[in-house]
């Protein structure tokens, strides 16, 4: 026996079921997009079994992406979870059949409510999909070599539950700064929430020098500060350069013996990168590595005076790496 060309049978014919369903989307798939959008209420998905367990991810998809969504099992519904729709929500009604027993049983009370219907099915001449508002279809055939094993259908159904939710964001206008206050926590907010001017160093622990700061005195301050660069202002108190551990060995080859006597100014780079304090910390770590450096001065509104920096040591600590 060959798992190895079973896997790959498996995973082909999963890919060749998704390629199925997205050439067989028409306008039925802007209508159901639109009818979420204008959801005033929540979208709220129900299912049996394995199209239950597709139902509460997209759900959960759904509410990251700015549409509220929740999961309601069919037949705790027959027992009094119904009242958690509003005639506000709209159902997205997930069969393979189209024809599971317990989800029929509530269409008539849903029907009631005025509440739109959006059916996913692999039947479009089922019950279930000629009663929705919308029907939209996963007619595929299953990776089971029986085709009776959900693995196919669960596959596109989830993909086309994606491309709802994203399509929906994309109506919203939905914004990665949005995403971000659904994410507070785990490294996907620490990423997409946490920002530079959180974890910058600020003050004191700044390093700074002047353009007319001995060499050797600027080597001291690089050194304290121990982040291996320093800030180099000029007379009013803007930032002229800075000098890195880079820039001292290139001024060690250049100077020598008398590189002790040199000013800052003579040893610093000019025109050094920067970032704001609310730019997120996920972006300057991206300049961090455009750039192959470890740090980055923060500087105000004028983009003239630093008031923080932030090293790559400080991003590893709050893992945004």
């Amino acid at each position: 026996m060959d798992s190895l060309k079973t896997g790959k049978d498996v995973l082909k014919k999963e890919a060749e079921a998704l390629l199925r369903v997205m050439e067989s989307l028409d306008n039925a798939f802007n209508e159901a997009a639109e009818i979420m959008h204008r959801c005033e209420g929540r979208v709220v998905l129900t299912g049996m079994g394995k199209s239950g367990l597709v139902c509460k991810k997209i759900a959960s998809t759904l509410s990251s992406t700015g549409t509220p969504a929740l999961f309601v099992h069919p037949a705790d519904s027959l027992h009094g979870d119904l009242g958690m729709l509003q005639r506000s929500d709209v159902l997205i009604i997930v069969s393979n059949s189209g024809e599971t027993e317990e989800v029929l049983k509530i269409i008539p009370w849903i029907k009631r409510l005025g509440i739109p219907v959006i059916t996913i099915t692999g039947d479009r001449e089922s019950t279930i999909a000629r009663l929705g508002n919308i029907s939209l279809s996963v007619e595929v055939d299953e990776a089971c070599p029986y085709n009776i094993v959900p693995t196919s259908s669960t596959t596109a159904t989830l993909a086309l539950g994606d491309a709802l939710a994203l399509s929906v964001m994309e109506r919203r206008a939905f914004k990665v700064e949005d995403f971000a206050l659904l994410h507070p926590g785990g490294s996907l907010g620490r990423k997409l929430f946490l920002r530079v001017e959180d974890i910058m160093h600020t003050d004191q622990a700044v390093p700074s020098v002047s353009i007319d700061t001995s060499m050797k005195d600027a080597i001291l301050e690089i050194t304290s500060k121990r982040l291996g660069v320093t800030a180099v202002y000029d007379g009013a108190g803007n930032l002229a350069g800075i000098i890195t551990d880079g820039d001292l060995r290139r001024a060690i080859e250049r100077y020598d013996d008398s590189l002790l006597i040199r000013k800052a100014g003579d040893v610093m780079t000019v025109e050094p990168k920067v970032i704001h304090k609310d730019a997120l910390a996920a972006y300057a770590l991206k300049q961090m590595e455009e750039f192959s450096i470890t740090s980055l001065f923060v500087i105000d509104e004028d983009r003239l005076r630093p008031v923080g920096i932030v090293h790559i040591h400080d991003l590893l600590k709050a893992k945004v790496v």
